[in-house]
């Protein structure tokens, strides 16, 4: 192989590599803005935290629930204005206890890159403590379409589908912080 084709071959690994960091960011930011208490700095009402979500969709992206348990638990949006209504009723969503603790953690990603297009799967899983002491600990596939846009990827269809259900014992959590710090300056 010549210089020439050599360095095209470079660049063209280069690009899907930084595609797939891209991705990955713009995943891990999407979840990390689902986490309560939410880390973000300034963000200090659902609202914000709703239209800091908002910005990492296209315009007609799909957000759905699918499988035997989420079906009729999420549904299906199609477009940001009904993804972002989703989202308002999730938190905005009277409980018999009020959410202290959610935290999301990926793992199994496989992320595959097509020029401007982009699907990645992942395992999540997330612990959720409420205030009245009950926990309970869900896992779920991800299966997700991302969009480069003008040079910037965003997501265009959040896929879950549920794995499990379980619930904690309470009061296995020894220490559950009342907000974060960890963005703050």
């Amino acid at each position: 192989m010549d210089l020439a084709n050599r360095l095209d071959a470079l660049s063209a690994r280069v690009a899907e590599l930084s595609a797939e960091a891209d991705i990955r960011r713009l995943q891990s930011r999407y979840m990390f803005l689902c986490d309560t208490p939410c880390p973000e700095a300034g963000v200090t009402d659902d609202r914000a935290r709703i239209d800091r979500i908002m910005e990492l969709y296209c315009d007609d992206a799909i957000w759905e629930g699918v499988g035997a348990y989420y079906d009729n638990q999420f549904g299906r949006c199609v477009g940001k204005a009904a993804i972002r209504a989703h989202f308002e009723a999730f938190w905005g969503r009277k409980r018999d206890s009020a959410l202290v603790l959610n935290v999301h953690y990926l793992t199994s990603e496989q992320i595959h890159v097509r020029g401007d297009e982009a699907d990645g799967q992942w395992v999540h899983c997330q612990p959720w403590i409420f205030a009245d002491g009950r926990s309970l600990l869900r896992s779920s596939r991800l299966n997700n379409l991302f969009r480069r846009q003008d040079g910037v990827w965003t997501i265009a269809r959040t896929r879950t589908e549920n794995m499990f259900v379980a619930p904690l014992r309470p009061g296995w959590a020894g220490s559950i912080p009342t907000g974060s710090v960890l963005m703050q300056p």
